[in-house]
């Protein structure tokens, strides 16, 4: 690989679409490394609902970015960017190529795209504008910030006071809109991406896939593991780990909000709400060279968008 070269094998599709696997075989065929992009993926503990890869395969096709933090603990798309850029550079000095491998398109195009140069909160600021709030009401900050920033006050709904709020917060630590910051975004490394989706022509199929896999978890101790994550005095219902799909059915369940059978019918309907929204991401999405879910790697090897790449990188 020549020194200046800076490749980049993206792999993502919706869940259950077979991307590990396939991510396991290049692997084992090619002098690559598999680096995640999954947000469920990081978290410790969170072993069987996340559909993690088993410790045999992660021994004999190691992943990196998984089991980073605790569960309790909280992780951010500014961190992901420093990991993977890291993670990048080390398969890179190495000599190999990393296959980034997942379905976090947020990830994804924060990598491709990079992520906009916003401030820190600020408690003082914070705080302030929390007791306009509670003073005025919602409506009033609303009506401030379309006179200071009337993009976002279109874009931001007048009941949503988080993000209300933030945008007053950045206008007063910047003096500048947050609609004029959000155009100014950082960049990461200078890499040659080569993006391949797993798409799926036939959507029942990856229905259900979705719905196999949702009862191997359940049968591999899914309701164990929720409760023993639960045991823990650091652990909540609030944290984001337990916002993850399935966690969040799994939890309901178990505070009793309803039976066993309607867990599994909204944990495999939000599933297949969030394989929805990870192919409207895809379809957005420019260069992604789209595939089958049914290929297998000689067919994805055999395109001529990668061959081409694989040859000017040496993949092979």
């Amino acid at each position: 690989m020549a020194a200046e070269s800076r490749p980049v094998l993206c792999l993502l599709g919706p869940t259950a679409s077979g991307k590990t696997g396939l991510a396991v075989e290049l692997r084992q065929r090619y002098n690559v490394d598999i680096i995640s992009v999954d947000s469920a993926l990081v978290y410790k503990r969170m072993d069987i609902g996340t559909a993690k890869p088993d410790a045999q395969t992660l021994q004999d096709a190691p992943h990196a970015l998984i089991n980073l933090i605790e569960p309790w603990e909280s992780y951010s798309v500014s961190t992901f960017l420093e990991d993977v850029n890291d993670a990048i550079d080390g398969s890179h000095r190495a000599g190999r190529i990393p296959v980034l491998a997942g379905g976090t398109m947020l990830y994804f195009n924060a990598l491709w795209n990079g992520l906009s140069k916003l401030p820190p909160s600020q408690p003082a600021i914070r705080e302030k504008l929390e007791q306009q709030a509670a003073d005025l009401g919602l409506q009033q900050l609303h009506d401030q910030l379309a006179s200071v920033d009337s993009v976002s006050a279109s874009r931001i709904n007048r009941n949503d006071p988080q993000r209300v709020l933030r945008a007053l917060e950045v206008f007063e630590i910047t003096g500048e809109p947050l609609s004029t910051l959000q155009n100014h975004r950082s960049s990461s490394g200078n890499y040659d991406f080569l993006n391949i989706g797993l798409f799926p022509q036939d959507r029942a199929l990856l229905h259900s896939r979705i719905e196999l896999r949702f009862h191997q978890m359940l049968e591999a101790g899914f309701e164990a593991e929720v409760k023993h994550l639960l045991a823990d005095p650091r652990m909540s219902h609030d944290v984001p780990a337990m916002r993850c799909v399935g966690y969040r059915q799994m939890l309901a369940y178990l505070d009793g909000a309803y039976g066993y059978d309607e867990m599994i019918s909204r944990g495999v309907a939000a599933t297949r709400q969030l394989a929805k929204r990870q192919l409207t991401w895809m379809r957005k999405m420019p260069d992604l060279q789209l595939f089958d879910i049914t290929i297998d790697i000689d067919q994805m090897l055999s395109a001529e968008c990668v061959i081409s790449w694989a040859v000017k990188h040496r993949l092979a």
